[in-house]
């Protein structure tokens, strides 16, 4: 029997079952927010082989909004592109869209224990908001009328009860939290294994993602390579058809094929294995993120196949979704309602990410006769007649667009009038200001942000009677001009490439609200700063907003 909550302890504001890198990582942004949080992990200490290796630009954003985006950049490998070939002959040379004045490279290659590390150690920029408890299980959750009782596990089988205004399930594949609430994920399961295997060997290849379909080495397989940090490799092939998955984990399985492989590409110097692990690709997901109390993120609310690496960039793409509107519930500066818009855009961004991936796995793992003598017509093809070679293109992850940004918000005031719509993620522009940010995404990831783009005077008087009354950094606005020339303040921000303009598609006097997250709120192509209040206003709380108006009078 599990002890209860003991009489007059505190509930916490928010459980988080699993310390992987989604569940830490939400940990880190609630305590930016100024929100209390306590993870655990039923591990004793951070994974165990290389796991999700590629982290995408919009992951490093949103590590960067803890500050763990420098450490990892540091260590991480950083990648644009990647090759392709059919048995020894190439048939795909891909790029990913890029430029110089990125913030972020397209891909950064990083073992996920590194990943939870960092973001581990970010959570000590806010002293005493996050908890992190190892060894420690889950093993019931029992929803209740305005909290969720979940009873926990330590190693010594020592159990107790803790009480929490909301918990988030961040406990992976097999997830005990949806098992407890009876929930299933639902979806496609393909019949084609990977086995995963770390070797640590020196190279001095340029890192690139690597695949081979029926290589000599591995005849009827599909072998992947991607260069990790510390002289590491990982190598992920195909189990042929008829193969035992139990066997195939075997070394003695597993080494000669990795050897087979190594010699056929010339990697001759000395290597050892570091861990050899399997797994299957599954298009798997929720019907909803949130039941009750209880929200669902990263693998515990969906799975989808390694292909196009979207498993772990979704899974903090959720959390950067979540975190803000989180805050804002316990905070008391919006009501509960806003946390179904986490799982409405969420789940969409999955659909989505699995239509994507489903195709990749078709391809990289035909489910049947027919797909396999499709992905051999298609190889031939693209050995002779380079239009073919598309279709090889893996589909790398990038971030979604949500259909609609806050279902059930409103925007009276949203003219339709600018470039980008409601739900579009902000570009990145290369820009100049007075306290050393060179990027405009470096204003996202906190509170709300107004841009303004105007050349000529500074910010309007009304814009600056728009403030918002919380201790928290999430429910602030940060109102900016985005100007193409002229000097700096601490409001202005220049333009100096025009790639602000241009991708905003400005006219003097557009205006922007952006949610903390980075999407598009609401767009005017002349300022409404009435209207801006109004939109914040179906968000937040009446309480929270006492400066939220403005004058009878007043105008942009």
């Amino acid at each position: 029997m599990g002890e209860g909550p003991q009489a007059g302890a505190p509930r916490l504001p928010v459980l988080i079952v699993g310390g992987g890198p989604v569940g830490l990582s939400l940990g880190a942004l609630l305590a930016r927010y100024g929100i209390a949080s306590r993870v655990i992990e039923a591990d004793a200490a951070y994974c165990q082989g290389s796991r999700a290796i590629c982290i995408s630009r919009r992951s490093q954003e949103i590590l960067g909004w803890v500050g763990a985006d420098r450490p990892l950049n540091a260590k991480g490998l950083p990648w644009t592109g990647g090759r392709s070939y059919f048995r020894n002959q190439e048939v795909l040379h891909f790029t990913m869209p890029t430029e110089p004045t990125e913030r972020f490279a397209p891909m950064v290659n990083i073992q996920q224990y590194f990943v939870e590390e960092y973001v581990h150690r970010a959570q000590d920029r806010h002293p005493g908001l996050c908890t992190v408890t190892w060894s420690t299980r889950a093993v019931a959750t029992r929803p209740m009328a305005d909290s969720v009782e979940v009873d926990i596990e330590g190693a010594d089988g020592r159990r107790e009860t803790l009480s929490a205004q909301w918990v988030v399930a961040c406990d992976g594949a097999r997830s005990a939290v949806r098992d407890h609430l009876g929930l299933s994920l639902e979806g496609t399961q393909y019949d084609g294994r990977y086995v995963i295997v770390d070797i640590e060997q020196e190279s001095s290849r340029p890192v690139e993602r690597l695949a081979w379909f029926d290589p000599p080495s591995n005849p009827g397989s599909t072998v992947l390579m991607h260069r990790q940090p510390d002289n590491v490799w990982r190598v992920d092939y195909q189990i042929r058809d008829g193969e035992d998955p139990v066997e195939a984990v075997r070394p003695d399985q597993v080494l000669p094929r990795v050897q087979s492989h190594l010699d056929m590409i010339g990697e001759t110097a000395p290597w050892k294995p570091l861990w050899i692990s399997a797994y299957g690709a599954k298009c798997l997901s929720l019907r909803s993120y949130r039941h009750g109390r209880v929200l669902f993120a990263g693998d515990a609310a969906h799975l989808v196949p390694i292909f196009g690496v979207r498993g772990l960039n979704s899974g903090l793409d959720d959390v950067g979704n979540l975190a803000w509107k989180l805050a804002l519930v316990v905070d008391g500066a919006s009501s509960d309602d806003l946390l179904d818009t986490y799982s409405s855009e969420r789940v969409h961004a999955t659909r989505e990410n699995i239509a994507y991936a489903a195709k990749s796995t078709e391809f990289m793992a035909p489910p049947n006769f027919a797909f396999e003598l499709m992905r051999q017509a298609t190889l031939r093809l693209a050995c002779v007649d380079p239009r073919v070679q598309s279709l090889i293109n893996p589909r790398q992850s990038s971030q979604i667009s949500y259909p609609v940004a806050l279902p059930g918000v409103g925007f009276p005031g949203s003219d339709g009038g600018a470039a980008l719509r409601p739900g579009e993620p902000a570009p990145e522009a290369r820009v100049r200001t007075a306290d050393d940010r060179t990027h405009l995404t470096q204003y996202f990831g906190g509170g709300f942000t107004a841009l303004y783009f105007s050349d000529t005077g500074s910010i309007p008087v009304a814009a600056t009677q728009l403030t918002l009354s919380s201790r928290q950094t999430v429910a602030s606005l940060t109102t900016v001009r985005v100007a193409r020339n002229g000097g700096t303040d601490a409001a202005t921000v220049v333009d100096f490439m025009g790639e602000a303009w241009h991708r905003y598609g400005a006219r003097d006097g557009t205006l922007y609200l952006v949610r903390p997250d980075g999407y598009v709120l609401a767009c005017w192509s002349q300022p409404d700063w009435q209207a801006v209040a109004v939109v914040l206003g179906g968000i937040l709380k009446r309480q929270a907003l006492p400066n939220l108006r403005l004058q009878e009078g007043s105008g942009s």
